[in-house]
């Protein structure tokens, strides 16, 4: 397991090192135990969501310092290619054992706060001892809210290793929210499904053998490799194999009871109350591979290695009601004809089927696809720093909704056509300080030509260097993303604004990121710029701006250890939709706005994000900080004269006043358009999260959250409850 206690790894330590710059790209120095820290950075916005979905993706799994590849090894936060190389070197020099990490410090190799800020995604404790052993854990959670009117929603997840190298994992929950099945129901030519109900799910079961020659998983899984170009779902930043998938999500907000209609009927079947009531959601999970996946990681050849990895699934896939199309009545989805709009979907009627039926809205249709899938990848492995390999996949949507010929919308993340796949050949070269990384491949797919982007496939292509020295890192990456490259499992490094529903599509940019770190000073600094590859075309059906339209982000960020207790930071953020246009009639929170002939128009607005941080620790054991965030940005409906300005401020603590206890408590204050308290939200939010340990290896926590919503929208005056409370309850037991 991972430590509970810091203090295990340093036991011994005999010297310490001047901090090195980060190398994975967050945002900010990662200094975490558990989750729940992990959420306090989202929260504040110190890390963005796809930051945090790696991290935490990273903590549930954990890395063995004895078995993880350098790839592995640099996902850990706060470690840079050299810290990676050096911590490989040694495992060598020790016969390919580290038996504690504290010996990395001892030996110079990291420095103490780097370790320090590592150990909770470390795979240490249990297993050392006798690593034949069984172990494992058991984590039970529930949550409530005054809103409630039904069973609070149920999630238990465990996972057990034995025999040092086979580990086992399951995640179950319940539903009360979601739909049952579609179905088609010919009497209306539509769709049909039974209204929320209580369910149970076994959404995540895996089973996997791992050791330092072979790689064998069954159940959910996910892959991930090279640059991410052709094939990446695993949430990392330089993924390479196969991972186990138990991963459970929450949303901390409450949830609409009632997405209903009319549809057939007279009056909308949700009742006034509960078109304005919240309750607790239930727990998410996300679709992910189903099935078997193989590899062998090291097979000699020649003066180096290679790894062959394989891997095939049948999942079924979810999907949001509007991103379906009926192909028997619309041909090409890019038709705006009312023919290939999202076919309904109807409530079914509890006694006679043929009796009026409401109509569902917004709602995510659950099992609608089955995606057969499969790939490979095969890498020749000069050594650690210097390779060259290939992979490639192939995947295909089989409808499981007979009577209607489903397939996606055009805006949706899956392509029209449900046949895709993608091939790709990469490399890597390092010799001392440099690193250089790159990709190529062409997509395959089944969508019509269109005036925005040719059907069948495109090419894309990414070039990553990075330079790195004792406290310093500079990483360069080159892009560039055909619109014809349509591959829903591409997760290279992009910009967050999509096409046709793709991030790793249409886009020509260049990225620049330097760290900077001492002791007493961290600095980080991104410029990213970017054009749509479409805005260089004059079909006013393709480029409606008739010009090229080059987008940037850029941010530095700058902490300070004033004081043994003190540490103040400041982060400015640019963000500029459209470079060659000014003023603030335009819009920046969503993609596109409407031009005078009705077409989409993409956005062209700016943001300047002011963030403003201290962390005051007078003792170990205590630690507070507080944040204070100022945004300007563009927003047309407000204001086409002036910028929007949104204001949030957080109060963030911390009490550990013994092993296995822990106090947290968080508030925020938050008001967008401070200008006009009738346009967005101003509200008030806090949490109380306390867990203590219940017997040696046991711990329970209790965590209330509370909202209070305060701005004079007309949704916000209906709605209820006002404020809002939740209670959550977990208990973690280690076996």
């Amino acid at each position: 397991m991972r430590a509970t206690t810091a203090a295990v790894l340093v036991a011994g330590v005999v010297a310490l090192a001047p901090r090195v710059a980060d190398a994975t790209p967050y945002e900010t120095f990662i200094d975490i135990n558990d989750q729940a820290e992990l959420d306090d950075l989202l929260a504040s916005q110190d890390i963005s969501q796809e930051t945090y979905d790696e991290l935490l993706d990273l903590l549930s799994r954990g890395v063995s310092l004895n078995t993880a590849d350098r790839a592995e090894l640099y996902a850990l936060p706060n470690l840079t290619y050299q810290d990676v190389d050096k911590i490989i070197e040694f495992r060598t020099l020790n016969q390919g054992v580290i038996r504690n990490p504290a010996d990395l410090v001892a030996a110079g190799v990291i420095t103490e706060d780097k370790l320090l800020a590592m150990a909770a995604f470390l795979l240490v404790g249990e297993g050392v001892k006798n690593p034949l052993a069984a172990h494992g854990w058991v984590r039970a959670t529930t949550r409530a809210s005054r809103g409630d009117n039904t069973v609070a929603p149920m999630m238990v997840r465990g996972r057990m290793t034995a025999l040092k190298h086979l580990t086992a994992g399951i995640a179950l929950t319940t539903t009360r929210l979601r739909m049952g099945d579609v179905s088609y129901d010919p009497n209306r030519n539509a769709l049909i499904a039974e209204d929320k109900h209580l369910q149970f799910h076994v959404p995540k079961a895996f089973v996997k053998w791992d050791t330092d020659k072979v790689a064998v998983i069954g159940g959910s899984f996910r892959a991930g490799f090279a640059q991410r170009l052709v094939f990446d779902n695993s949430s990392q930043y330089t993924p390479n194999g196969l991972y186990q998938d138990d991963q459970m999500y929450f949303s901390q907000d409450l949830a609409n009871e009632c997405r209903k209609t009319d549809g057939e009927l007279s009056n909308s079947p949700c009742t006034d109350a509960e078109d304005n009531n919240y309750v607790t959601p239930d727990f998410a999970w996300r679709n992910g591979l189903f099935g078997i996946g193989a590899g062998a990681k090291k097979l000699e050849l020649g003066s180096g290695w290679a790894q062959v990895y394989g891997w095939a699934s049948a999942s079924r896939r979810s999907i949001y009601q509007y991103e379906l199309v009926d192909r028997q009545v619309c041909e090409d989805p890019h038709d705006d004809s009312p023919q290939c709009s999202a076919p309904t979907v109807y409530v079914r009627p509890e006694d006679d089927l043929l009796a009026p039926a409401g109509r569902f809205k917004f709602w995510t249709l659950p099992n609608v696809f089955l995606e057969k899938l499969a790939g490979g990848n095969v890498t020749y492995y000069a050594d650690r720093r210097n390779s060259l390999g290939a992979t490639v996949f192939y995947a295909q949507e089989q409808n499981l909704v007979d009577g209607l010929d489903l397939d996606f919308q055009e805006w949706s993340r899956f392509p029209t056509g449900k046949q895709f796949g993608a091939a790709g050949a990469n490399f890597a070269f390092g010799r001392k300080w440099l690193d250089v990384f790159g990709e190529a491949a062409f997509s395959y797919d089944k969508l019509p030509d269109s005036p925005q982007a040719q059907g069948g496939g495109g090419p894309a292509g990414i070039l990553r260097v990075t330079a790195t020295r004792k406290k310093e890192e500079l990483e360069a990456v080159f892009r560039y993303y055909s619109t014809s490259y349509a591959n829903p499992y591409a997760g290279p490094v992009s910009q967050a604004d999509e096409f046709e529903g793709q991030r790793a599509r249409d886009e020509l940019g260049f990225r620049l990121r330097y760290l900077r770190s001492g002791k007493l000073m961290q600095l980080r600094a991104l410029a990213d710029i970017w054009v749509p590859p479409s805005t260089f075309e004059t079909d006013p059906r393709i480029n409606p701006l008739g010009r090229v339209q080059p987008k940037l982000d850029t941010y530095v960020r700058s902490d300070v250890q004033t004081s043994q207790e003190l540490r103040l930071g400041l982060w400015l953020r640019y963000q500029d939709r459209d470079l060659q246009r000014g003023g603030h009639d335009q819009c920046y929170e969503v993609s596109t706005e409407t031009s005078e002939t009705g077409e989409p128009v993409p956005c062209g607005g700016r943001q300047l994000t002011s963030i403003a941080r201290a962390r005051y620790q007078p003792e170990r054991n205590l630690v507070l900080t507080t944040m204070l965030q100022h945004q300007l940005l563009d927003d047309r409906a407000l204001s086409p004269e002036a910028f929007r300005q949104d204001l949030a401020l957080w109060f963030i603590g911390q009490w550990t006043p013994q092993a296995g206890t822990r106090i947290r408590a968080r508030i925020r204050f938050l008001d967008e358009a401070i200008t006009d308290n009738t346009y967005l939200e101003r509200s008030i939010s806090g949490l109380l999260d306390s867990t203590f340990r219940v017997r040696k290896r046991d711990s329970f926590r209790i965590r209330m959250d509370a909202k209070w919503w305060m701005d004079k929208r007309e949704a916000t005056l209906e709605r209820t409850p006002n404020p809002e409370l939740q209670l959550w309850l977990s208990y973690e037991a280690r076996l």
